[in-house]
C-alpha cells in the first residue's frame, strides 16, 4: 500500500473506451484519476485525448486552460492520425508532449519521459488540410512548369544511373544532369526567387516536414537538447546519406563507408568540443572566437578518425601511415563564408540561451527551436565534411593507392578524378562570383540539412547587410545589375503597356478604319458594275 501512494498520479481526460485502454496500460505503475474530484495530493501528468474535429484555435485555448489549472503538471496530448492540423501547428501547441496515432506499447515510455521532466513529440499524420491555392501570374506559371519538368527529368536520369550503366550511357546521363541543373539555375535567375510549392525547385523558408516526425527530449537542459539532436543526426547518417541538394559535392567522391565515418567522426568531435566549452564557461565573442580557433584541430581529428590511425598504404616503394600523411598534406584551416554566425548556436548548446526562430525568441527545448538548431548543426556538419573531402580528393590525385582505399571505384581513373575536381572548382568559382552576391543581396542563406536520409537544400531568410558591404567590386557589379533590373522593371512594364495600348489604337482606329473604307469602296464599285451590266 505505501508503494501505491508513492506512485505518480495521472489525470486521464478521454472518451470511455480509450480511457479504459489507457488505464489498463498505466494502472500498475501509476495512480489513475478520471475526474478532478478523484485526485489526492500532487498531480504528476495530465493526459488528454482530443477529437480531430476541434478547430486549432479552440485546441490551443483548451491546452492553455489546462496549463493554468494544473500547473506545473505536464500535459500529454493524444491525437488521431487524420487531423486538419499540420506538423508546424502541432509543434507550436502549448504542451509538453504530442502523440499522433500512438502505438499502445510506446505510451508507458512516453509517460515516464514526461514525468522525469522531458518532452516527446511523435507525429504520424495520415493527411492534413492543404491551404487554398493562391492565384499565380504568367511568370510564376512558367517557372513552376519549367521546374516541374526539370525535376521529373532529373529523377528519370537518376533512376537510370542507379541501374549502373557503363561506358557512354553513364557519361550521357551525367551530362544530361549537368544540363538540367544549369537550366534550373537559369530559370530561377530569369524569373526571380519565388516561394514555390516544389521543395526541390525552390526551397521554402520553413523546413520540409517529413511524414513521421519524432522528437524525444530526456531533459530540458542544454545537455538534453544536444543529446537529442546528436541522436537524430546519428540515426540519419546511419540510414545512409544521398545527395539531393542540386549541387555537386566533394563528399560524394568518398566511398559510402568513409562518408559515414567522416560524418560520425565530426559529430563525435563536436560532442567533445561542446563539453569542453561548457567547462570553460566562455560567453559572447570569447565563446565564438574559441569555437573558430578549434575548427582546424576538430577537422584534423575527424580526418584521422575517418582514415584510421593504424592504416598504412604503399607509396614510392615504402609504407606510409594514411592518417599522418593526410593531416600533414591537407589545408584544414579554411573558412566557409556561407556558414552562419556560430554564436546563437553555441549559446543555445552551451548555456541554454533562447534562440530567435521565425521572429520569436524560443527556449532551446521548444520543438521549433530544437529543429532549427538541428538544421544549423547539420549545415555545419555537411560543410565541414565538404571542406575535408575536397582536401582528400586533392591528396588522392598524387597518391594512386589512396584512391582504392578512400574513393569510389569509378574515380580510380585519373581522368574521372580530375574531371570531378575541375567541376567542383568551376562550381565554387561560379558560386563565389555570381550566386553568393545574389543571395547576399536577397538576404538569403543556403543551408544543407538531412531529410529522410538525403542532403537537401534550405534557403533561410536573414539580414546579411554586413556581408554585402564586404564584397569585392566585381561581385558588387552583380548586385548593382540586380538593383538596376528591379528599378527599370516598372518603367519597362509601363512602356510595354503603353506601347500595347498604342498598337491597339493604331490597329482599331487607323488601320481598321482604312480597311473599312477600302472595303466600302470595293463594294460600291461592285454595285456600280452590276447596275451597269
Amino acid at each position: 500500500m505505501p508503494e501505491a501512494k508513492a506512485a505518480p498520479q495521472l489525470l486521464i481526460l478521454a472518451e470511455p473506451l480509450l480511457r479504459e485502454g489507457l488505464i489498463r496500460l498505466l494502472e500498475p505503475q501509476h495512480r489513475i484519476a478520471t475526474q478532478p474530484e478523484q485526485l489526492q495530493g500532487r498531480l504528476g501528468l495530465v493526459i488528454w485525448s482530443c477529437s480531430a474535429d476541434l478547430p486549432l484555435a479552440n485546441l490551443q485555448g483548451e491546452l492553455e486552460q489546462l496549463q493554468e489549472r494544473w500547473q506545473p503538471a505536464p500535459i500529454l496530448l493524444l491525437l488521431p492520425g487524420q487531423t486538419p492540423y499540420t506538423s508546424e501547428d502541432l509543434l507550436r501547441l502549448p504542451c509538453d508532449g504530442v502523440l499522433q496515432q500512438a502505438e499502445p506499447e510506446e505510451i508507458p515510455a512516453v509517460v515516464a519521459t514526461l514525468l522525469s521532466g522531458g518532452r516527446v513529440f511523435e507525429l504520424r499524420p495520415l493527411s492534413a488540410s492543404l491551404p487554398a491555392p493562391e492565384p499565380i501570374g504568367f511568370g510564376q506559371w512558367l517557372l513552376r512548369s519549367g521546374l516541374s519538368q526539370i525535376q521529373a527529368e532529373q529523377q528519370r536520369c537518376r533512376f537510370w544511373l542507379e541501374q549502373n550503366p557503363g561506358g557512354l550511357s553513364r557519361l550521357f546521363l551525367l551530362g544530361r544532369l549537368n544540363e538540367l541543373a544549369a537550366a534550373r539555375r537559369l530559370l530561377l535567375w530569369l524569373w526571380g526567387p519565388l516561394c514555390m510549392a516544389l521543395a526541390e525547385a525552390s526551397p521554402p523558408a520553413a523546413p520540409p516536414q517529413s511524414t513521421h516526425l519524432a522528437i524525444t527530449l530526456r531533459q530540458r537542459t542544454a545537455e538534453g537538447v544536444w543529446h537529442a539532436i546528436q541522436a537524430r543526426l546519428t540515426a540519419a547518417i546511419d540510414s545512409g546519406v544521398t545527395n539531393q541538394s542540386g549541387q555537386l559535392l566533394a563528399l560524394e567522391g568518398l566511398t559510402a563507408v568513409h562518408r559515414r565515418d567522416l560524418l560520425l567522426a565530426l559529430i563525435s568531435q563536436l560532442d567533445l568540443l561542446v563539453i569542453r566549452l561548457r567547462h570553460e564557461q566562455l560567453r559572447g565573442e570569447a565563446l565564438e572566437e574559441r569555437w573558430l580557433q578549434q575548427q582546424p584541430e576538430l577537422r584534423r581529428l575527424s580526418l584521422r578518425a575517418m582514415a584510421g590511425d593504424y592504416v598504412q598504404l604503399p607509396q614510392q616503394g615504402g609504407l606510409l601511415p594514411v592518417a599522418e600523411s593526410l593531416c600533414s598534406a591537407c589545408q584544414l584551416s579554411g573558412f566557409d563564408p556561407d556558414l552562419p554566425a556560430a554564436l546563437p548556436m553555441l549559446a543555445a548548446l552551451v548555456q541554454a540561451q533562447p534562440l530567435l526562430v521565425d521572429g520569436r525568441l524560443l527556449a532551446p527545448d521548444e520543438p521549433q527551436a530544437l529543429l532549427h538548431l538541428e538544421r544549423l548543426i547539420s549545415n555545419w556538419l555537411i560543410r565541414s565534411a565538404e571542406l575535408i573531402s575536397a582536401e582528400v580528393l586533392s591528396c588522392c590525385s598524387s597518391w594512386p593507392e589512396l584512391r582504392r582505399y578512400l574513393l569510389r571505384p569509378d574515380l580510380l581513373a585519373t581522368r574521372n578524378l580530375e574531371r570531378l575536381r575541375n567541376q567542383l572548382n568551376s562550381q565554387q568559382r561560379w558560386g563565389s562570383l555570381f550566386e553568393r552576391p545574389v543571395q547576399l543581396y536577397e538576404s538569403r542563406r543556403l543551408l544543407y540539412s538531412f531529410t529522410d536520409g538525403a542532403i537537401t537544400p534550405l534557403l533561410l531568410t536573414e539580414p546579411r547587410d554586413q556581408e554585402l558591404r564586404q564584397l569585392s567590386w566585381s561581385q558588387q557589379l552583380i548586385t548593382l545589375s540586380l538593383e538596376a533590373r528591379d528599378a527599370l522593371a516598372p518603367q519597362v512594364q509601363s512602356f510595354v503597356s503603353r506601347l500595347g495600348d498604342l498598337v491597339v489604337v493604331i490597329l482599331t482606329q487607323v488601320i481598321g478604319r482604312a480597311i473599312g473604307l477600302i472595303g466600302r469602296g470595293i463594294l460600291q464599285g461592285l454595285g456600280r458594275s452590276v447596275s451597269r451590266g
